[in-house]
């Protein structure tokens, strides 16, 4: 089910989005919270906020004007319960990626089972989407055998006070299949393990569906500079602008502001992708050297010191951040050190990296990034970030590829689609990026276990990989091909097609797009199967 608008017998359902939604949540809130459980004190108004209020998603039941019922869904630590229970992980299975779902309400006058289950159904639809595979609530005592009959597991004592009790409880994927009630879609729905194209969200759907705006339109300028405030927020950086085209051209951009630099520069290649870098920057007349390693091998910083040394007064250094080929994280702290010991300006390829792992591009000269991949909008975005003010060129650039003309322009020289800038914002607002970032960690180290008890390790150790990038070489007699397309046909959709894997015989799994452990088990059944 998709966590858009839904109909069922004249209600609505739907997340909360218009000024009237929000004003009868507080007020449904009062009278279930306040009149109906005792739980929080009375106040004139008749109207109560929650305290985690602005970080809440709100699934809600409406019909016509009217909000009938209401769910709160929230995925940032520290939840409620963490406030309530001493280490409350304590308590919980390993490898969960959990949220706290709360404020089941519905108003008195109108309460009806295809309500709740309507809401509930959203409420899993949508927990699937991001990626959740646990919900944890503070079930009501009063209504602990409906709890217990969605496949709710109760954990550690009760916590309220004397005027409302509540039993912690939580609820896994699995648990919720398996019971009666599930509202877990049973339809075959792909896996996406790709490192591109990713799974989109409502909200990014709903935007490159939107009516599209002029570039030149008032609307439109304060749309781009809202998404380039949070494309430079998530990683540090002081300026971004926002090109058409792919994380190539992010590249290329990155290739022409270094025609302007002056001396010679150094690149690093451990993959397919730093080989791009060497490939842009002979097609660009750069000078440089080029620091080679085998693939899957990681740079240590003794050998690069040494090997900067023994280039000719290098100026500048380019890199890929996360090599998505092997899964290599080249560690962009270590670079940054190595670039302010020798007074380097340091250029990163972040493609894949952006919106995947922490990042801190303060002290980078340029850095490449995309739209899709760990920002989770569609492809066709280039971005480049910065934190120096661009100068004039001293020589002619590619309109196009000219920074220089995109600051002055107040970052629109160009036409640029606006659909996509708008899908890129909203997948930006709706993602909590910490908690993404914890998320496919977790999901990685699991999923590594796994695979070696299968006999499956990836290229990369798990201390040198970018999470999230498992690449996995295989033996022969087996086929990359021949398995990928196994895989693909059992539902799991994983990266074997480009020709540097089949070459190599790899294949590779990437945990961009929302993913669970219980979508991941069937994998491995397959896996297993066919090994």
């Amino acid at each position: 089910m998709e966590t858009g608008k839904t109909m069922t017998e004249g209600y609505t359902f739907k997340i909360a989005s218009e000024p009237w939604e929000f004003e009868q949540i507080l007020s449904l809130n009062y009278e279930t919270f306040v009149e109906e459980i005792p739980q929080h004190p009375a106040n004139p108004h008749r109207i109560l906020t929650d305290a985690f209020h602005h970080e809440n998603t709100y699934l809600i039941c409406t019909r016509g004007q009217e909000v009938l019922g209401m769910l709160a869904v929230r995925g940032r630590r520290p939840f409620s319960l963490d406030k309530k229970l001493e280490n409350l992980d304590a308590y919980l299975p390993e490898g969960l990626t959990p949220c706290e779902v709360r404020l089941l309400a519905v108003r008195k006058n109108i309460r009806r089972s295809q309500i709740v289950r309507g809401l509930l159904a959203q409420t899993a639809a949508y927990c699937l989407e991001q990626g959740y595979n646990a919900a944890l609530i503070s079930g009501y005592l009063n209504q602990l055998l409906l709890y217990r009959h969605l496949g709710f597991v109760p954990f550690g004592p009760i916590v309220g006070n004397e005027r409302a009790r509540f039993q912690p409880m939580y609820l896994t994927v699995d648990q919720h299949a398996a019971a009666k009630t599930s509202f877990v879609p049973q339809t075959v729905v792909p896996v996406n393990l790709l490192a591109g194209p990713i799974v989109l969200s409502r909200s990014v759907r709903e935007a490159l569906a939107a009516a599209p705006l002029s570039h030149r339109n008032s609307d439109y300028i304060f749309l781009h500079r809202e998404t380039q405030e949070r494309l430079c927020e998530l990683v540090g950086a002081h300026s971004v602008q926002i090109l058409t085209g792919s994380g190539t051209l992010a590249n290329e951009a990155i290739a022409a502001q270094m025609t302007l630099l002056p001396g010679r520069g150094l690149i690093l290649s451990n993959g397919e992708f730093g080989e791009r870098l060497i490939h842009q920057a002979h097609g660009f007349g750069l000078d440089f050297d080029i620091v080679r390693l085998p693939w899957g091998e990681s740079f240590e910083e003794e050998m690069l010191r040494r090997r900067i040394r023994e280039s000719s007064n290098p100026t500048w250094i380019w890199a890929v951040c996360c090599e998505t080929s092997t899964g290599m994280l080249n560690e962009p702290e270590m670079l940054k050190g190595l670039a302010r010991e020798f007074s380097l300006h340091l250029c990163l390829d972040c493609i894949s990296a952006v919106g995947n792992v922490p990042l801190d591009l303060r002290d980078v000269y340029l850095a490449s990034g995309c739209s899709s991949k760990g920002l989770r909008s569609t492809a066709g975005l280039a971005l480049v970030f910065y934190n120096h003010t661009m100068a004039p060129p001293t020589k002619p650039l590619p309109a196009y590829l000219d920074l220089y003309s995109y600051e002055q322009a107040e970052g629109v020289p160009f036409t640029i689609a606006s659909n996509w800038v708008q899908a890129l914002l909203a997948a930006l607002k709706e993602c909590d990026y910490r908690c993404r970032f914890s998320q496919i960690a977790s999901l990685d180290c699991w999923l590594r276990k796994k695979l070696a008890a299968l006999g499956l390790r990836p290229l990369v150790p798990e201390e040198k990989a970018c999470p999230g990038i498992l690449t996995l070489p295989l033996q022969k007699p087996h086929n990359s091909r021949t398995i990928g397309d196994q895989m693909k046909k059992a539902g799991f959709w994983v990266s074997y097609e480009s020709c540097y894997l089949l070459e190599r015989n790899w294949i590779q799994i990437c945990l961009m797009s929302p993913v669970s452990q219980s979508r991941l088990r069937p994998l491995l059944d397959v896996l297993k199967q066919i090994l």
